[in-house]
Parts: C-alpha cells; structure tokens; sequence
C-alpha cells in the first residue's frame, strides 16, 4: 500500500501540464538574436529526416536577414513567392530549443493540399516527452487569435506520432492525399 505522499504524487503527475516534464513547461517563442548556433544545430539535426526545420533558413546565410525576414512574414510583407502571412516560433523548455511551428494564417494552393496552417517538429532527442501535442496545443490557440477559424494540419501517412498527436488535439481525417514520386501519402486533418 502506497503513502499518502506517494498519491499526493502521483496525483501531481497526473494533473502535470502536457510538454512539462519536471516542472520545465513548453512555451513558443520568436527567435532571437543570440538562437543563431542552436538554431543552427536544430536545422542540421532535422535534415536527414526530409524535415525543414528553418523555413526560408539556407545555412551561413546573415542571421539577422533571416530574423527580419520571419519579421517580415508576421506582417505579410515582401513576402517570397508561394509565402503567406504567417509566425514562426521555436518551442523552449528551460531556455533549450526543443522543436518549432510555423503557423499561416492563410492558405494558398500548395498549403491547402498539403502544408496545412501549422507546420510542427520536435528535435529527436526530445520526442516523446508529450511536447508535440503541447507545440501543437499552443499554435492551435495562436492561429485562432490570428482570426484563422478551421485549422488545416497535415502529415505523412507513415508518422504514427504526428498522427496520434493531431488527433488528440481534436484532428478530423478529411483525407489522404497520394503524393507521387515515392513520397508516402499525406493526412489532411481539419481541427474546430
């Protein structure tokens, strides 16, 4: 039989924020000046995996040109082709980037059939910690302050853990997409 310390416990555990582990909660937050090496070494991390993680991010380019590009972004202005309006935020825990989002706030033909309005990834020494669903959680919240009512949020058929986490962030299967080229299917869901 347990002591009533260990309920208090586990009672704690059980109330525990999702993406907080040890009391280290998940918070998205704009990149800044001094993320350029981790930012780096996050961009690097995730290319073996077909995963972008720094949109518009071409190594050794000036840091400060891509900072006041995502600026750009956030108000809609000059803009690249096939860009919308949209933020770009990395997930923090204790002052470590663990993953990022990209959130749209409108869609064009390319985001529509398979980039979605949230775009999310989490560095793999850092999976399974329940951060996915809490990246997702907090850009579902700022997409909707952005105005965005349904939320589009697509991944790869073969991604169980992408999928399990849109679906308990209430994703509704709309389709699945044939990609071609050898590229596995891809998962439309419609969240709100």
């Amino acid at each position: 039989m347990g002591s009533s310390a260990d309920s208090s416990a586990e009672s704690a555990a059980q109330r525990a924020v999702p993406g907080e582990q040890h009391g280290r909660a998940l918070r998205l937050r704009p990149l800044r000046a001094d993320d350029e090496a981790a930012f780096a070494a996050a961009h690097a991390a995730m290319t073996g995996e077909r995963f972008r993680f720094g949109i518009g991010y071409e190594p050794g380019m000036p840091w400060d040109s891509y900072l006041a590009g995502l600026a750009d972004q956030r108000h809609g202005r000059n803009l690249p082709p096939r860009f919308v309006p949209g933020t770009f935020l990395v997930a923090d825990v204790d002052g470590q980037i663990v993953g990022r989002s990209s959130i749209r706030f409108e869609l064009n033909d390319f985001l529509l059939r398979e980039g979605g309005h949230i775009g999310y990834g989490v560095l793999p020494e850092y999976r399974r910690r329940g951060y996915a669903t809490e990246i997702l959680r907090q850009s579902l919240i700022i997409a909707r302050a952005a105005g965005v009512g349904r939320v589009l949020v697509t991944c790869d058929e073969d991604n169980a853990g992408s999928r399990a986490v849109i679906e308990s962030c209430g994703g509704q299967l709309d389709s699945v997409l044939d990609m071609g080229d050898g590229l596995p299917p891809k998962r439309r869901y419609w969240i709100g």
